[in-house]
């Protein structure tokens, strides 16, 4: 980084917008899945299967120790209405 890169001081001082609205994204994703798993509307499996991803990953983003993408946010999004 150069000394005077505007941009990179700008997001070292104040954040990235982008990653804090995904991070907000993924979390508040988070808490309606765990609802949805808790009142057995949903089972891991019904998210694991069509998003091809390991159950235990979900897990880990269910725990808040993982993130995904805006991507995969709007496929679980989709699963979580249904």
């Amino acid at each position: 980084m150069e000394d005077n890169d505007f941009v990179s001081i700008w997001l070292e001082e104040t954040g990235n917008p982008a990653i804090e609205e995904l991070a907000e994204r993924n979390m508040m994703l988070a808490s309606k899945t765990a609802e949805a798993i808790a009142e057995n509307k949903l089972e891991l499996s019904a998210l694991a299967i069509p998003l091809d991803i390991n159950p235990e990953e979900i897990k880990r983003w269910l725990q808040s120790r993982h993130t995904f993408s805006q991507k995969i946010l709007s496929e679980i999004a989709e699963l979580v209405k249904n």
